[in-house]
């Protein structure tokens, strides 16, 4: 079968990965961490991303990191309660992201 490309971890350039015996994909989880610079909460929020995300088997978690300040609509809707952390396009956290939540869904998610 055909190699699928996905993005790993933030930072990590593109991988390869093929299909399992039974030619199914692994679920790539998508988490978006929306932040903006100069923000204590948003560095600790990805802290806390990046520590779950490396604890789950490569590959697993592709990590997009947003700013509220380079999209006008990312601003309306979240200025008030960044940083923001969505799994799948769906909101996990605001404000304050906790690690043993974040480790949780991510590996439901995963289990899924």
């Amino acid at each position: 079968s055909a190699p699928v490309r996905s993005a790993g971890r933030r930072g990590a350039s593109c991988c390869v990965r093929d299909a399992d015996a039974s030619g199914r994909m692994d679920a790539v989880t998508a988490l978006t961490l929306i932040s903006k610079p100069d923000c204590h909460l948003c560095d600790v929020a990805r802290e806390i991303v990046d520590a779950v995300v490396a604890e789950l088997p490569e590959g697993r978690v592709d990590v997009e990191e947003l700013s509220i300040t380079e999209d006008p609509a990312l601003y309306a809707t979240w200025w008030e309660k960044i940083p923001v952390v969505l799994i799948d396009g769906d909101l996990h956290a605001h404000w304050r992201v906790s690690a043993d939540r974040l480790r949780a869904a991510l590996v439901e998610k995963a289990s899924a």
